[in-house]
């Protein structure tokens, strides 16, 4: 028979609003369901554990671990997290 194709993997940069204490994070995964679920439950220490709850408000795939270190760099920038932001009101309104 035939190998079968390997998995692709994707890199993922998103981020997390607390709407109680109006913060932003911002981060990237391969595993993005796992990620996400150890900034709402499962992380006992760390920024995202203090600020509780989060909302997923922006998230994006990249093809390269490379790609998504540049683009989350670029949404930490004053820039990205005002891109952030706007996409914030945008919901609100």
């Amino acid at each position: 028979g035939s190998i079968p194709p390997l998995a692709t993997v994707y890199h993922f940069v998103y981020a997390l609003y607390s709407r109680k204490f109006d913060k932003i994070y911002i981060g990237r995964s391969s595993n993005i369901k796992a990620r996400l679920k150890s900034h709402y439950y499962f992380s006992s220490k760390g920024f995202t554990s203090k600020f509780r709850p989060w909302k997923l408000i922006f998230l994006e795939r990249c093809d390269t671990v490379s790609h998504s270190i540049v683009r989350e760099k670029q949404l930490k920038s004053a820039n990205g997290r005002a891109y952030i932001r706007s996409i914030i009101l945008q919901k609100d309104s």
